[in-house]
């Protein structure tokens, strides 16, 4: 007689998400389809400047932009990624990878990530083509200088971002 053990396999996509992209959602859309449960982590205390968004209002952007995907769940966390993911009881983090830079810093933070929980696995992913030179930073750059940024992120990004108006403010 044949056994067969399934495994859940839970993930983590963690980000700052400030703002949140398509091409985090293409990312997330894709990424659920391989994965039991995804959990879209918004890193807290994120050393990449003052945000544009607090982060309660990327939760619930990000929560209202994934309400049909049943297997996706948002949440927050701060401090190591690994302790987080444990705590979680993930086995894979979910990393999107746009060009060679993104590669390398990637690289980087996987095998730290390995070094401190051997049995975290790290999945890479490319965005769709029309995503790849997508980032928060050049939104929220273009955004501020007066450009159309509606292509690049989702309708209730958009009115979040004019909310804000043209400097963020």
């Amino acid at each position: 007689m044949l056994l067969f053990v399934m495994h859940t396999v839970k993930a983590i996509y963690p980000g700052t998400f400030d703002p949140l992209t398509n091409g985090h959602l293409d990312l997330i859309a894709r990424g659920a389809k391989i994965v039991d449960e995804l959990v879209v982590a918004i890193l807290r205390n994120s050393e990449k400047g003052t945000p544009l968004f607090t982060v309660p209002e990327r939760l619930e952007m990000i929560a209202e932009a994934v309400s049909g995907m049943p297997n996706v769940s948002v949440t927050t966390f701060d401090g190591l990624l690994v302790d987080f993911a444990r705590q979680q009881g993930a086995r894979a983090v979910l990393r999107g990878i746009r060009a060679i830079s993104d590669y390398e810093y990637e690289f980087q933070m996987a095998m730290m990530n390995r070094k401190l929980d051997p049995e975290l696995e790290t999945l890479f992913m490319m965005p769709a083509e029309k995503y790849t030179y997508v980032s928060s930073r050049l939104i929220k750059g273009v955004f501020r200088l007066g450009g159309d940024v509606t292509s690049l992120v989702p309708p209730l990004v958009v009115e979040r971002l004019k909310a804000k108006g043209p400097l963020g403010e």
